[in-house]
């Protein structure tokens, strides 16, 4: 699968925008794109919750506090961010998985996330 075409989404359909407002994406170009070098494959379009916030900041990555060094303003619930698809499925299995847009996920978070557990957590469109 390493010759996945860039734009495909879990539906085998153009990648949609998943965020530009905050800007997201591995690219910061508001897609969830990805690459060799995107190890943590952020591959995942999802919609922030207070409670995934608070998981994520659980174990370790803190998405909600301001990182100004790093020109990253924080999430607050109801932002959309393109995850780890690994940090997503943890998050499943916690049973705190935030809602997902499947039209802005990128087919390559299949190879880490069921699309059954993906479609258990669409987004309603």
């Amino acid at each position: 699968m390493s010759d996945m075409d860039p734009s495909v989404n879990v539906l085998g359909e153009a990648l949609q925008s998943c965020s530009t407002a905050p800007m997201t994406g591995f690219f910061r170009d508001g897609a969830c794109n990805t690459c060799v070098e995107d190890a943590g494959s952020h591959t995942v379009c999802a919609l922030m919750t207070a409670e995934f916030l608070a998981f994520s900041k659980y174990v370790g990555n803190d998405l909600s506090t301001p990182r100004p060094e790093f020109g990253f303003a924080g999430l607050d619930p109801g932002d959309h961010w393109c995850l780890c698809a690994a940090r997503f499925l943890q998050a499943h299995d916690e049973g705190c998985a935030p809602q997902v847009n499947l039209a802005a996920t990128h087919q390559k978070a299949l190879e880490i996330v069921p699309l059954e557990v993906l479609r258990a957590h669409a987004a309603a469109s």
